[in-house]
């Protein structure tokens, strides 16, 4: 075997290994998380050597380009047979679980959406484990004493050492519970525009329906989804690392733990700043503040394009952020071939939604140039209620006297690249990677996949299919439940449809996830369907697109975190448990704290802009979809305005067929390698600042460019040991400090305390200074 070593530009062939003693290689690992041998090697040395690949390295180093790299080089493999499922484990998960929904569901009412980082909630765990360990009263404190009849008792509730298997417990039920109930988006969508307060248990049961029977899915497609090495679940990696990292004993870990919380600490004190304090900060654009004393047409164009720290402002081109909590570690584990396809998006996204907005496509000056709202055709928010009264169905009289709804330029151009983005992915799933599918489900089928963290996971017993088939009809029945007592309006067979269809696209949508680190939003689909056959019924819309889609988003959610426990070699029965208990755990903590908080900023979360703070945008778009779809003949038919919309999920299929022909003929032409282009992301991300706070996009592609370019490629070494401890330490000081404002100063309780107006944070126009948005008045 060879590998190639790279230096200063320059490759190399070289033979390695062979002739190095085992000694010498014992030399100067005193800063390294790989597991020595009784030989000498190392677990990385042992996959370079078993395996034929060529690999580059980098300073002694692989370089991690794909998913078998990172079962090989990242992810070590060692079980040490711990217990997984512990009291300790449990309580600390449930506790947990709390903070990390409660989290999850403030950011769903905030201008950019943020997923709250796993590696952050491990580490308070982390920390409260080792507490508990060190502190709680252990069997040894009562051998030869009077109290020895407590010792059982005792060693149950501290077992010891708190493990790395009790640690990946109780983070995967707090980061279950934190994965964000899009369900309960739902029902905050009643009570907003319909005003209905759906009951707790209709919503706990109904949200409890939508993950748990996607998880069933999950268990089901195992042998697709999970057990080949290709599906990595990139996002959970900065996971996967911290935990090995804590718990592989390694003198590296003193310094891995002190960069943590010098990071989190250090975030935690500064997220204060452009949160609250000075918020610019969050949107830094020199166009926009050059444009002071400009013409007030001239500040119309430069705040639709360059503008993009408050809700819906404009596209944010060259603005740059220094507010973490919206740019996020993500762009650190994201694959830099999924980046590159997104950049890709984003340049589209610039030239399209200006080229709609000023070329007037489908009447956008009328409109604000960025919103999800729906509009009556004079400009003015669109009066659903009385079209469709307390019964929530159509009025086809007072339709015919106030006209049909309008969607904002950017917002159909949303909906039309939704379609598209599905089309593609479908194909793509398809063209590309159909084969590979078949493939997995033979390997799966003989137990002869070849990933090495696959065949570790043999000792133990699985999960046995009919579990996933028991939990699919327990969920079936609870929604059956909630459809025919609920205040649905969704007749039962239409709910069947949504489950049959969500679990048609499950895998499409699971594959790209897996492999890329982002997926397709399918929803669009879901709300075509639902308007095809329950026309006239937006409540019936919105819930057959909780069946459907809901299903299809945490099916990916509960895969990353089965592909976690491989990782981590947590037995697959206890991982049911886990995901079932977390699930249920979220389903309760995010309807709770969305009550509060739509009850405390319903003003603001119906405004069509929103502010640099809170933001209606996602009940927004759920509502704008449901009551447009509901109305599908009219808006989307041959002769409505919006008629390319549907047409465009057959066309986005067109162009990844003529790229598989082309792939077929010519693999690489010139520099590209044609099947890494991927036309459903860039479709996705042509779209990606319809709508929000806009300013990150130069910042957040400057921290992937810095992490996966510059450190995965060049200081492979540094990437490895502390590239995701330090995404996750920023990403947790940031959202325990949103957390913190959002009930002390921003007002998720009630009580808003704006911070006093200065330079910093203007008394009027948006906080980047591009003031005068005629388009937004």
């Amino acid at each position: 075997m060879a590998l190639h070593i790279e230096d200063s530009g320059n490759l190399a062939t070289l033979p390695v290994l062979d002739h190095v003693s085992p000694d010498e290689k014992q030399l100067d690992r005193k800063d390294s998380s790989e597991v020595i041998d009784e030989k000498g090697y190392s677990d990385v040395e042992h996959s370079l050597r078993d395996d034929d690949d060529d690999v580059q390295l980098v300073n002694g180093e692989p370089v991690v380009t794909n998913g078998k790299d990172v079962s090989r080089f990242v992810v070590d493999v060692r079980d040490d047979g711990q217990p997984a499922l512990t009291v300790r484990s449990l309580v600390l998960g449930t506790i947990f679980a709390g903070l990390g929904a409660a989290l999850a569901q403030i950011y769903l009412f905030k201008p950019v959406q943020v997923s709250v980082s796993s590696v952050f909630l491990l580490l308070l765990i982390y920390t409260f484990g080792n507490a508990w360990a060190r502190f709680f009263p252990k069997r040894t404190w009562v051998i030869g004493t009077r109290f020895e009849f407590l010792g059982s008792t005792l060693h149950l509730l501290n077992p010891g050492e708190f493990s790395i298997k009790e640690h990946a417990v109780a983070s995967l039920v707090a980061s279950t519970a934190a994965g964000g109930s899009s369900a309960v988006q739902n029902f905050a969508v009643q009570r907003l525009y319909y005003n209905t307060n759906v009951e707790a248990t209709t919503a706990v049961l109904a949200t409890f329906s939508t993950a748990c029977f996607g998880y069933g899915l999950v268990g089901l497609l195992r042998p697709l989804t999970v057990y080949p090495a290709e599906m990595v679940y990139w996002a959970n990696l900065p996971t996967v690392s911290v935990f090995q990292a804590l718990h592989f004993n390694t003198t590296a870990n003193a310094k891995r733990l002190r960069l943590f919380w010098s990071a989190f600490f250090g975030m935690f004190c500064y997220e204060i700043i452009p949160a609250y304090m000075f918020p610019l900060l969050n949107g830094v654009n020199v166009f926009c503040l050059a444009s002071q004393r400009a013409s007030q047409k001239t500040i119309d164009v430069f705040t639709n394009l360059f503008g993009g720290s408050d809700g819906n402002e404009g596209l944010g081109m060259f603005s740059m952020s220094f507010d973490w909590q919206y740019i996020g570690s993500v762009y650190m584990s994201f694959p830099l071939i999924q980046q590159a396809n997104s950049w890709v998006g984003y340049a589209f996204c610039y030239i399209v939604i200006m080229g709609i907005y000023y070329s007037n496509t489908w009447n956008s000056l009328s409109f604000p140039m960025l919103s999800t709202s729906i509009f009556s055709s004079n400009g003015s928010i669109y009066h659903q209620s009385a079209v469709f009264g307390s019964k929530f169905e159509l009025n086809q009289t007072a339709l015919d006297e106030i006209g049909l709804p309008a969607l904002t330029g950017s917002n159909a151009w949303s909906n039309l690249t939704a379609n598209l983005a599905i089309g593609g992915l479908i194909a793509h799933v398809v063209l590309f990677w159909g084969p590979y599918a078949v493939d997995s489900f033979k390997l799966a089928y003989a137990k002869t996949q070849p990933d090495r963290h696959y065949q570790a996971m043999q000792k133990y017993k699985e999960a046995p299919w009919w579990w996933y088939v028991i939990l699919l009809f327990l969920s079936f029945f609870a929604g059956l439940i909630v459809v025919l007592k609920g205040q649905t309006t969704l007749p039962w067979w239409s709910y069947i449809v949504a489950l049959i269809l969500g679990a048609f696209i499950t895998p499409f949508s699971t594959l790209l996830y897996a492999r890329m680190g982002n997926g397709i939003a399918t929803n669009q689909l879901m709300k075509m369907v639902a308007g095809a056959i329950n026309p006239g019924r937006p409540v019936a819309n919105l819930y057959f697109s909780m069946w459907s889609h809901d299903v299809v988003s945490t099916s990916i959610n509960l895969a990353g975190d089965l592909k976690m426990g491989q990782y981590l070699k947590i037995p697959p029965r206890v991982m049911f448990l886990t995901q079932v208990w977390g699930t249920i755990l979220g389903a309760i903590i995010n309807y709770v704290v969305m009550v509060s908080v739509v009850d405390a900023q319903r003003e603001i979360l119906l405004s069509p802009t929103g502010t640099n703070v809170w933001s209606g945008q996602v009940p927004q778009g759920l509502n704008s979809a449901a009551v447009t779809w509901s109305l599908a003949k009219q808006l989307y038919g041959f002769n409505g305005p919006y008629w390319i919309i549907p047409l465009s999920l057959v066309i986005g299929m067109v162009p990844t067929f003529l790229q598989w022909l082309i792939w077929k003929k010519w693999p690489k032409v010139g520099p590209v390698q044609i099947d890494i282009i991927l036309l459903p992301v860039i479709y996705q991300y042509s779209a990606w600042m319809s709508v929000g706070v806009n300013s990150t996009i130069t910042s957040s592609i400057i921290v992937g460019l810095v992490s996966q370019l510059w450190l995965r490629r060049h200081h492979p070494g540094w990437y490895k040991k502390y590239n995701y401890i330090l995404g996750g330490a920023l990403d947790g000081g940031a959202q325990v400090m949103i957390f913190v404002l959002s009930f002390a100063v921003f007002g998720a309780s009630g009580v808003e305390r704006p911070f006093p107006k200065w330079a910093g944070n203007p008394a009027v126009g948006n906080v980047d200074y591009c003031n005068g948005n005629g388009a937004l008045d």
